[in-house]
């Protein structure tokens, strides 16, 4: 049964803070880190798409996609998120949304990508979740079909954030980070390990992903739990 509007911004304002406490010190990061990326990329190239990714899981990266999603459309930018990890998806449950048709649906059928696409509630936001479960996560990643979905969806969009699974879990973020471009990689001072970091790296450096810098999440010195970037 679909939520209704006043159920379903709750449950968005509940999950991000980026909507919930528009002042707040995290959120003026996720604009600080927004800002940051741009500038690592390349003077006078367009960030079209991006891979926000992490070395395991619980590190933070689906929040902090959905974040940054929020702070991008909020700086006028015309936005889609996509919820590109089909084994263990999120983007639908952090803002409240209907997975039935999603990315999986686009990549395995002939149906057009705006009938996969749903509004958020926040103004400038798209949203596409992950469509059922499919058997072949990586191979439909590592398709054409893909290939041609962003192509299309760049002429529509100013930017495409990415969520993915976990670098070192399977091979779908390294896939997708080989297609994109640019990569950002959120690590946890307190789940992150450094040997995790390190193959997570290797792992991008081996599709010759352009990692712009990392995420650095949850910070002890800080008892609001910082967001801080570290360019490449």
């Amino acid at each position: 049964m679909r939520k209704t509007r006043r159920a379903r911004n709750a449950s968005i304002r509940k999950n991000l803070i980026t909507i919930s406490d528009k002042t707040s010190p995290i959120t003026e990061r996720y604009r600080t880190i927004r800002t940051n990326i741009q500038y690592s990329f390349p003077y006078g190239e367009k960030l079209h798409t991006l891979v926000v990714t992490s070395p395991g899981v619980g590190e933070g990266k689906s929040t902090t996609t959905a974040n940054l999603a929020v702070v991008y459309a909020n700086f006028g930018q015309k936005v889609l998120i996509i919820d590109a990890d089909m084994r263990k998806p999120t983007l639908d449950k952090i803002f409240s949304l209907e997975k039935q048709v999603g990315l999986s649906t686009l990549l395995g059928t002939n149906i057009h990508a705006e009938e996969c696409i749903q509004e958020s509630l926040e103004k400038n936001l798209f949203v596409m979740t992950s469509g059922p479960k499919p058997p072949n996560p990586a191979e439909l990643l590592g398709s054409k079909r893909l290939e041609e979905v962003i192509n299309e969806l760049k002429i529509s969009y100013d930017i495409i954030l990415f969520d993915t699974p976990p670098l070192t879990a399977v091979t779908d973020a390294q896939i997708l980070a080989s297609k994109v471009d640019a990569t950002v990689m959120v690590v946890s001072e307190k789940l992150t390990k450094k040997t995790n970091f390190q193959t997570a790296k290797h792992l991008l450096e081996l599709v010759n992903a352009n990692v712009l810098g990392v995420v650095y999440n949850a910070s002890k010195e800080d008892e609001n739990q910082g967001y801080y970037y570290y360019g490449s």
